[in-house]
């Protein structure tokens, strides 16, 4: 009977310790795996970051390109172009739960807040490239060189250094196949060659969005009709016009985007109220926040695309 117990015993303790060692394996094989790094090309040359980050911070304004990839950032300076402490309403569901540390056109950011976010990747624009030396020394930094006019070249830029050509590709097809659709009931609603104008009015100024913004979502990807008289955006920067810059642009359907203060003087204008847009009630007016950043946003976009049907009753 002695014999019989103690070979138990001895049988017990075999499994038991196996079972630790097991566990033990296991235990170091996830860390290992955890561990992992890949190594990717960017402006600056070849950076070994995580290959599975958990705790992205993102300086360079492209958080729901992030997003569309399928990375969650912890860190954002997607904020709202007029007020730096919140998020658009456009990317509010998509970056809940982030830490704004700052606003993606800005060349510096709280460097004291990223680094409390223990990020382990920290990604910027060359906006924010004086930064890198300094940031490269808390987690593996990856500076994109963006595009500004061409918003796909900026998803597509991302993919590439994150291996997610795939899912870039994807969401910008059905990006496209979404613009065309509401492009097509809009010109069922309001005609095939009705044409449409979208400006920022700022302090007695206007900024004509054409090739980029607003403007790429009516003309590139909704296929709407460019208004006679436009002037041509050749390069980042909005091309401005005054009040008889303005009436030189033979538009049907306008979309304003203004401050309350801008569209009062704007609506106090004799010139505006001349235009044959004004008189005929063919005016969309939109707040300057958000909508003045939304369309250089890809999320932003394609949200915008189902409020312009929305707003000339193109459902």
């Amino acid at each position: 009977m002695r014999k019989t117990s103690l070979l138990k015993k001895l049988l017990l303790g075999c499994m038991t310790a196996m079972l630790f060692v097991g566990c033990s394996n296991t235990s170091s094989s996830t860390v290992k795996e955890e561990a992992k790094t890949v190594k990717v090309t960017d402006v600056k040359g070849e950076v070994e970051i995580p290959a599975k980050p958990e705790r992205i911070v993102d300086l360079s304004g492209n958080s729901d390109i992030l997003s569309i990839l399928g990375y969650k950032v912890v860190g954002t300076a997607n904020s709202d172009a007029y007020d730096y402490k919140k998020f658009p309403t456009y990317l509010e569901d998509t970056l809940k739960g982030a830490t704004i540390v700052g606003y993606s056109m800005q060349d510096t950011m709280d460097v004291e807040a990223i680094m409390n976010l223990k990020p382990d990747l920290i990604i910027i624009s060359t906006v924010q490239e004086k930064m890198y030396d300094q940031l490269k020394e808390i987690a593996p930094t990856v500076m994109i060189k963006l595009e500004a006019l061409n918003w796909k070249d900026d998803v597509k830029a991302f993919a590439k250094v994150f291996n997610k050509e795939d899912a870039a590709n994807t969401w910008l097809e059905n990006y496209d196949k979404k613009a065309k659709e509401a492009g097509e009931k809009v010109k069922e609603a309001q005609g095939k060659d009705t044409s449409y104008l979208s400006f920022l009015a700022s302090g007695g100024q206007f900024y004509v969005f054409d090739g980029a913004g607003f403007g790429s979502v009516l003309y590139e990807d909704m296929k709407l009709k460019k208004p006679e008289g436009m002037p041509e955006q050749k390069d980042i920067s909005l091309p401005v016009v005054t009040y008889e810059g303005l009436a030189k642009i033979k538009a049907d359907h306008i979309f304003v985007l203004a401050t309350a203060d801008d569209l009062k003087t704007l609506e106090g204008n004799a010139i505006w109220n001349s235009l044959p847009a004004v008189k005929a009630g063919k005016i969309t007016k939109l707040t300057a926040s958000p909508y003045f950043n939304q369309g250089y946003s890809p999320i932003g976009r394609e949200k915008l695309l189902n409020e312009i049907v929305e707003k000339l009753n193109a459902k």
